[in-house]
């Protein structure tokens, strides 16, 4: 089904992604369906604790040797963006309409508070007000289905 019409109320809806849900690659891990599931939810890519995905244990974006000694993002790196990033982000971009390139310069534009605040607003499910899934386009509180959108308001 197509996302219902937002009246105003809707508009001023948000979740509560908390900024540690934003993995260096660009990827808003509290809009991936591991960490929305109800079994065996993955706690994020950069979660110290808790279970996680294998992909995101291994990966070579994440555990990157090219990162600067503190950075948090792949913007940060020299090389950015690199072969595997551009790889990454254009997949993203074709299966599920969302670019972590996209996203990673909106953060170095804007700072990651004000990127998440603007998240928050973006993946709200109208019907009840809980994260979207980016993967699939579907809200695992009340099971809503929405279409695919590229529009990123307040962009």
């Amino acid at each position: 089904m197509a996302c219902p019409t937002r009246s105003e109320d809707d508009l001023k809806r948000t979740t509560s992604i908390p900024t540690s849900m934003m993995a260096p690659c660009g990827m808003n891990c509290g809009v991936c369906a591991a960490h929305l599931r109800d079994r065996n939810r993955c706690s994020g890519c950069l979660a110290t604790e808790g279970p996680k995905q294998n992909h995101c244990s291994v990966c070579s974006i994440k555990m990157c040797a090219e990162k600067n000694e503190g950075a948090t993002f792949c913007f940060d790196c020299a090389k950015y963006p690199c072969r595997r990033l551009r790889q990454l982000d254009l997949r993203y971009q074709t299966k599920y309409g969302m670019s972590m390139l996209e996203n990673l310069d909106h953060i170095r534009e804007m700072g990651l508070d004000r990127f998440m605040a603007i998240e928050n607003t973006r993946w709200v499910c109208p019907s009840c007000g809980a994260p979207v899934c980016v993967h699939n386009r579907r809200c695992y509180m009340c099971g809503a289905q929405y279409e695919r959108t590229t529009s990123r308001a307040g962009h």
